[in-house]
């Protein structure tokens, strides 16, 4: 059975989500909020990664000299989960946000925007070097 949440937990809660989409910078309050939920969600999987480890350790010394077999399923988690350890903080997102790509539902807009710069740089090619190399996109 899950632990109700307390009225001072969820006041903590972040209300939004962990990107700068949406976010006004002139609007210090929501700016905030949004590099606070950031830094928040760096340190969930930070904690995250330091629970898999040491659940990794435990095995290791539980298994001994078959932890290669044992542990295995823990040892990938780890590793997966080791290349979103890092806290990097939210400066770098902050100042170099592109709509597209930080949007966590935008991810067809970038592919089809570098598709449309492929095809930008296609029609400056001539089209003898086009039928030469066998590209026929246009």
């Amino acid at each position: 059975m899950p632990i109700p949440e307390s009225e001072a937990f969820l006041a903590k809660k972040p209300t939004v989500p962990p990107t700068f989409d949406g976010v006004d910078y002139n609007d210090t309050p929501r700016l905030k909020a949004a590099q606070d939920s950031i830094i928040k969600e760096q340190w969930v999987k930070s904690m995250m990664n330091r629970l898999i480890r040491q659940e990794l350790a435990k095995c290791y010394y539980r298994e001994g000299v078959n932890h290669l077999e044992k542990c295995g399923k823990l040892r990938e988690r780890y590793l997966d989960t080791l290349k979103d350890a890092k806290v990097q903080g939210y400066l770098f997102q902050q100042q170099n946000y592109i709509p597209g790509k930080d949007d966590p539902t935008g991810q067809d807009q970038v592919s089809q925007g570098a598709d449309r710069v492929a095809d930008g740089i296609m029609a400056t090619v001539p089209e003898k070097v086009r039928k030469e190399k066998g590209d026929d996109r246009l």
